[in-house]
């Protein structure tokens, strides 16, 4: 029989041992360029069993493998080739989060419901934002938004992929909305004007108008960009050529036998790219469904130096999305045009090439619209598919 001192003495260890557990959401802020992100983050488990998920809207990313040891939490992110490594003290976790070899400091305390008082104004729908582009020409990039009383999702889409899902809520005045799943660290404040628009400030120091498109059209604002029609190839006659190594150093050429009178999709991209992330699933599930009917699919990966030299975030990514599809490594990011000469405009990752089954080029898409876009992902991903479909229908005669 225990002793009362031993019974007293479990009665004060458990609610201490309570009070450590991790489970549950938690508020979180990364610290990127002086700007203090918001996200949110799910915990559980101890030891070996400690686990971790950022969120893509309702999209969970989730660790690899975690550790729990003495307040101290370390979560690793394979597929990213990122780390958060945080302690426990007074019930606020401090650390930092290890991505692209840039230490970014994290601290995060338990989540708490947000309060909104006051009426709530409605911004939901499709708008557009003016932006410049690199050589400073005046462009639109649509920004897609639901809401639900004070709480909104949102997306921003470039041609070159879109932001994430964009998540927050109504408060002081305006909507401050931000995403940090791991990557794509980014906030938005919003605030509607008097005169129909959103004034919008992008990760505290970018400025910019958000406008219905019939306001933008009548502003003389450009339509946004068509991904459709941003990337092409110099001679659409000639078959699209490549010719790079996979991941156990053997060459893999648009001439060998797998790919010969097939209909192939060539993905250029990277394990570093969250819109390539975006992207996968969806190739791999275009790829079972329709490999049997000639489709091949091989993804060209640009990687910074490390990853040609040991591709271990290259295999990870790999194996998250269950890629059963050549993936070759086929230079760092810096040669991407001289390794892919026959593009023409080609500086979005991902882009994604679609080649009859004489291989020649009949298609190419820049960047990927993800889950977060709503309707404009699932009306790609039916303009891919009927494209994919209407190719394996032609004939297989191929002039390689």
């Amino acid at each position: 029989m225990r002793s009362p001192f031993v019974f007293a003495l479990l009665a004060a260890l458990i609610p201490t041992a309570a009070a450590q557990s991790i489970n549950g959401l938690w508020d979180a802020t990364v610290i990127v360029d002086g700007q203090a992100i918001p996200f949110r983050i799910e915990l559980s488990g101890t030891g070996t069993h400690a686990k971790g998920s950022f969120f893509n809207g309702d999209e969970r990313v989730a660790s690899s493998k975690g550790k729990l040891e003495d307040g101290r939490l370390t979560l690793w992110f394979d597929y990213y080739g990122s780390k958060l490594d945080v302690s426990l003290n007074n019930g606020i976790f401090k650390g930092t989060y290890f991505r692209n070899a840039v230490y970014l400091p994290v601290q995060a305390k338990r989540f708490t419901p947000s309060v909104t008082e006051g009426e709530v104004p409605s911004i939901a729908g499709s708008w557009e934002i003016e932006a410049k582009t690199s050589s400073g020409e005046a462009t639109a990039w649509p920004f897609l938004v639901r809401q639900s009383g004070a709480e909104v999702s949102a997306a921003v889409l470039r041609v070159d992929g879109d932001t994430g899902a964009l998540s927050g809520s109504y408060r002081d005045g305006k909507f401050v909305l931000s995403h940090f799943s791991g990557a794509r660290p980014s906030m938005f404040e919003v605030t509607p004007q008097k005169d129909g628009t959103l004034a919008v400030v992008q990760n505290g120091t970018k400025h910019m108008i958000a406008m219905r498109p019939t306001t933008a059209r009548s502003q003389g604002l450009p339509e946004p960009a068509d991904p459709s029609r941003y990337t092409s190839v110099k001679d659409p006659s000639e078959p699209f050529h490549f010719r790079f190594p996979d991941l156990n150093g053997h060459m893999v050429s648009e001439t060998d036998a797998r790919f010969r009178g097939k209909v192939v999709i060539v993905s250029v991209g990277g394990s570093w790219c969250p819109n390539c992330h975006d992207e996968a699933p969806f190739l791999t599930e275009l790829y079972r469904k329709f490999r049997r009917d000639g489709l091949e699919i091989v993804m060209l990966s640009f990687e910074d130096a490390d990853q040609l030299k040991d591709p271990a975030r290259v295999r990870a990514f790999i194996k998250r999305y269950g890629i059963e599809y050549p993936v070759l490594l086929a230079g760092e990011t810096t040669e991407l045009n001289a390794k892919l000469p026959q593009a023409v405009n080609l500086h979005t990752y991902p882009a994604t090439f679609f080649l009859g089954r004489d291989g020649r080029v009949r298609s190419v898409h820049a960047g990927f619209a993800s889950v977060a876009t709503g309707d404009l992902h699932r009306k790609l991903k039916e303009e891919v598919t009927g494209l994919v479909e209407r190719l394996l229908s032609e004939s297989s005669i191929s002039t390689r």
